[in-house]
């Protein structure tokens, strides 16, 4: 067991023993605890044991991936199982592989389990079994864990233990906690009525259950189409209800989005078949249950002043004042199909695990290292991590966190070990031809566009230059803390974007000349592609942060590029840039507001598409940063 500094006499002590928790009883020690065996924690699992660390994942069912024993209902999975690519080179063909998880056992590739190209779910639990089985990962099974709380300690690795207890009272002490339980909880939308509705995790799945039935789907996610899909040929019709428009997945680049195989309903509906999609919000429907059990759709403003002890017939329905009401029709069931949130309940307050914002609110907040923002030394990872990149990128699916999980492990053995982030030294002539090869085969930066980057790292004289793969572009700012390699003579950073404007729910991404094949025209590429960013050095954290948290920067974390400080040094660039949708026609004075002229603040550490120019060898975009 190598640890660092002054963790490793306490390290290897309490190893070999046991602790007491803070009630009195025995604490099993581990340096890493894992909760949770689905695919993300038995990920994690695998690169420490390879590492030879000191874990342990608790599972509470008596196998791994139990969320695959259940869901999806209908069993078939929506991510891709391309057996074939006419390539012969693994590492790109998991480009196309979105259930494998990283190993080096060959036999664990998922096309061995499954030769469908959406494979049943089934196939998904058989091979988590084997995973954990074949690789002899440390899982104890049928260990629920039913609370987590910190202990101080200045000597511990991030001055805290995390002390968890399980459903038998067995207390267990670990240096680092991971977080792999997922989403599991049910979203659940209270309203007058509400206990008339079936949840998605119960619904009968047999669609004789539903012969000449009308039914309302309460949600417009992949859960809502998939049950609308296995009951379309057998109902009356279906009505579809949500606050937000559709979303296609083919428009907007997001996988989570309404998928092709699903959307059958589209077509009935705009096909004039009866069934249909309407929205409105959730919390403002009543349902009401006549005397033959019908269910009736009317609005809460209506239920707020009647009289309680009246009978159904007083109550106001919206078609009772408008003829054309679009639920005006009696249901005979109404399903609940809304996705599924993170289980904070077993974490004690003194974690300061919180609820994300917004629409990421179902997950917690974590830091773009994938830490929690209340504590160090918890990390998220799998699909909870996924407030990281909500809709933007494959961050909460397997495809997506095989490789934020191996990035997690490699920020902890630089932290904890002193082991440095994997990197290769090449001689300067091979720069060209090492990113042509990544950015031709590489998966981790194909499947996480726009989170995990290539970081090439320049030796003094440039004569030779330093490569580390698939890091978070989130901390690009620590990245010398955070992978004990240095950046002073200048770095490159090579990831994958989509098109600016590309993407979207109201987006037409089937247009005529949508694809560009000219490397003097690659500025203008929609689809997937390359794009490298040049630092004269490490940027700092602030305006980094607003590049990649916002869709249009503030004046300040600009000016200074638009004085002529960095690449573009002429208005024939500036108007190219402007033309291909990578700039906005500012003019200097919307910049400089009521700063003085010579003012900088700000303007040199950030990253920005702003200003890019073709690269005629690679066919993508480089975007000069400098620290002036």
């Amino acid at each position: 067991m190598a640890l660092a500094g002054c963790g490793m006499l306490l390290g290897l002590a309490l190893h070999f023993g046991s602790l007491r928790g803070a009630s009195g009883a025995p604490s099993l020690y581990h340096d890493y605890c894992i909760i949770g065996a689905g695919p993300s924690g038995l990920q994690a699992a695998y690169f420490l044991q390879r590492a030879g660390r000191d874990y342990v994942v608790f599972e509470r069912s008596h196998a791994p991936g139990s969320f695959f024993a259940l869901y999806p209902r209908h069993r078939k999975l929506i991510s891709i199982n391309k057996r074939y690519t006419g390539k012969s080179n693994s590492e790109f063909n998991l480009r196309h592989d979105w259930n494998s998880l990283l190993s080096h056992d060959r036999r664990l590739l998922f096309r061995r389990y499954s030769r469908d190209f959406f494979p049943d779910a089934d196939a998904m639990v058989r091979y988590l079994e084997d995973f954990a089985s074949l690789l002899k990962l440390r899982v104890q099974y049928n260990t629920a864990v039913v609370h987590v709380m910190l202990e101080r300690d200045s000597q511990a690795w991030n001055g805290h233990y995390f002390l968890l207890t399980d459903q038998d009272r067995q207390n267990y002490k670990c240096s680092s906690l991971l977080v792999a339980t997922g989403t599991w909880v049910p979203n659940v939308v209270n309203f007058p009525g509400s206990e008339y509705v079936e949840g998605y995790e119960t619904v009968s799945i047999n669609p004789e259950d539903f012969a000449g039935q009308t039914v309302l789907i309460l949600g417009r996610g992949n859960s809502a189409f998939e049950t609308a899909e296995n009951i379309l040929g057998v109902t009356n019709f279906i009505h579809m209800v949500s606050r937000s428009r559709v979303r296609l997945s083919w428009a907007t680049h997001y996988v989570g989005d309404l998928r092709a195989i699903n959307n059958g309903l589209l077509d009935t509906y705009q096909l004039k078949s009866l069934d249909g999609l309407l929205e409105g919000d959730l919390e403002d429907l009543a349902i009401v249950k006549d005397k033959k059990g019908k269910l009736h759709i009317t609005l809460r403003f209506y239920l707020e002043n009647r009289n309680t002890s009246a009978g159904i017939d007083s109550i106001t329905l919206p078609q009772d004042e408008l003829d054309n009401f679009a639920t005006r029709a009696p249901y005979d069931r109404v399903i609940r199909c809304l996705g599924w949130k993170f289980d904070f309940s077993i974490y004690n307050r003194s974690l300061g695990l919180m609820a994300g914002k917004g629409n990421k609110k179902k997950y917690p907040q974590i830091k773009p290292s994938y830490e929690s923002k209340g504590t160090r030394g918890l990390f998220v990872i799998g699909t909870a991590s996924h407030s990281v990149d909500f809709r933007k990128s494959a961050g909460g699916f397997i495809h997506g966190f095989r490789y934020t999980t191996r990035a997690v492990h490699r920020l902890l053995e630089n932290r904890h070990h002193g082991v440095p982030w994997p990197s290769t030294v090449y001689p300067i002539t091979q720069l060209t031809n090492s990113i042509i090869k990544r950015v031709n085969e590489a998966s981790g930066l194909y499947q996480m566009f726009g989170v995990l980057a290539d970081i090439i790292l320049l030796r003094e004289n440039a004569t030779t230059f330093e490569y580390l793969e698939e890091y978070p572009v989130g901390v690009l700012a620590e990245l010398e803390g955070q992978t004990g390699r240095k950046a002073p003579n200048g770095l490159f950073v090579v990831i994958m974007e989509y098109g600016r404007n590309f993407s979207g729910a109201d987006k037409d991404v089937f247009y005529y000349n949508r694809a560009v094949g000219e490397a003097q025209h690659a500025w203008q590429s929609n689809f997937l592609h390359p794009v490298i960013y040049y630092y004269k050095r490490l940027p700092k954290e602030s305006c980094f942060l607003f590049a990649f948290t916002r869709q249009k920067l503030p004046p300040f974390c600009r000016q200074g590029y638009m004085r002529m400080q960095g690449l573009v040094g002429s208005e024939r660039l500036r108007h190219h840039a402007v033309e291909a949708g990578l700039l906005e026609d500012y003019t200097l004075t919307d910049f400089l507001g009521d700063r003085p002229p010579d003012s900088h603040e700000g303007s040199q550490d950030h990253l920005l598409r702003d200003h890019a120019i073709p690269v005629h060898p690679l066919q993508h975009l480089v975007t000069a940063k400098d620290e002036l």
